[in-house]
């Protein structure tokens, strides 16, 4: 099934009585979910953009590509860094918006301007029950109530199923700069990260990349960049010298250094003062640090149960990609758990939206 407008799609909601597999794009979707599969691809197209106003609306089925070539033309960009996983889960397709919302899929950008959710000003969705609902707008403002913007994010198609998506952008910076410390062990690089992060010198990248280095971006206009980055230097000079080097922020967005390698891969989100020690306890075959260590992707021999490894960590872990017969998230604790059977049981009260996915 694929609609072409948002009535459409209603009446198949309405309509359907058995479970159904939401696609945006087909490029991030994992775990094993069962049912008719309903595109979102045919909501496409941008509904109005005000570069003046930082604006975008469009359809959930509108392509990353599409959007990300028309904002570059006006020398602005979504917020948040958009991740390509196609290479990282062997996917084809093309991402759209939608997707990309349902996910909250967000890239290295996100220590300094925030995740896809916070970039989102307005949704419209239809719930499980065929019910349009349009919550925020085009124009940035407060939110009163509940904000649903924020709650769709993530949700992975569990709540309802997008139609249009409002976002406000940012412009392109006039200058990027990618500097490198190296022969950092990990504790040593998270350290470096918390330190450049926790420093008024406005720092968009921090990633680390075991056996390559650990990076550090910076973005604005050129005279601010390199007083700015002579002023990193000498605070981070306890760690080592800073470097510049090309931009290494494309791999490490899209995890460029698992493509091609067989494993099962996981998705850590970890408080970054813990991060070294959980991957030491883990036993990878291969890591990569992003967010300061708040992001940290492994791969690891196939079936490993990596949660049942580490037991207790103040985190989570998503399984992204594996043929074992694992969970891909964790098991939620009793009160998450009740408080998200409750939104399932208003937004989606046939249970017909990627069932199991989330538990």
């Amino acid at each position: 099934m694929r609609p072409t407008s948002e009535a459409e799609l209603a009446d198949i909601l309405r309509g359907a009585d058995a479970p159904l597999v939401i696609r945006g794009g087909g490029t991030r979707g994992f775990g094993r979910v069962t049912g008719e599969v309903l595109e979102t691809g045919g909501l496409a197209g941008v509904r109005l953009y005000e570069p003046g106003a930082l604006t975008l609306v469009a359809g959930a089925g509108t392509s990353v590509a599409e959007v990300e070539a028309l904002l570059a033309a006006e020398g602005q960009r979504l917020p948040f860094e958009v991740p390509d996983l196609r290479g990282l889960l062997g996917r084809g397709g093309e991402s759209t918006l939608g997707g990309v919302v349902a996910a909250n899929a967000s890239g290295p950008r996100r220590v300094q301007a925030g995740a896809c959710r916070d970039s989102l000003i307005g949704v419209r969705f239809a719930d499980g029950a065929g019910m349009v609902v349009k919550n925020g707008g085009r124009v940035m403002k407060n939110v009163t109530g509940l904000d649903l913007s924020k709650l769709m994010a993530g949700s992975h198609g569990t709540l309802g199923v997008l139609t249009e998506l409002s976002f406000k952008l940012l412009p392109i910076p006039e200058m990027a700069v990618t500097l490198r410390l190296s022969g950092l062990t990990d504790a040593q690089a998270v350290a470096a990260m918390a330190a450049a992060l926790g420093s008024p010198f406005e720092v968009t990248g921090a990633a680390h990349w075991p056996g390559q280095g650990t990076y550090l971006r910076l973005e604005g206009f050129e005279p601010s960049v390199r007083y700015r980055v002579g002023q990193l230097s000498r605070h981070l000079a306890r760690f080592g010298v800073l470097e510049e080097v090309a931009d290494v922020w494309p791999a490490v967005r899209d995890v460029v250094p698992f493509h091609g390698r067989a494993g099962d891969i996981w998705r850590l989100s970890l408080r970054p003062s813990t991060a070294a020690d959980v991957v030491a306890r883990a036993g990878a075959e291969a890591v990569l640090y992003d967010w300061g260590g708040g992001l940290v992707w492994l791969l690891t021999a196939p079936g490993v149960d990596l949660r049942a490894r580490l037991g207790a960590v103040d985190g989570h872990a998503t399984l992204m990609r594996t043929d074992a017969d694992l969970p891909t998230f964790a098991p939620e604790a009793p009160g998450v758990a009740a408080l998200t059977a409750g939104l399932r049981a208003k937004f989606d009260p046939k249970g017909i939206l990627n069932s199991g996915l989330m538990g």
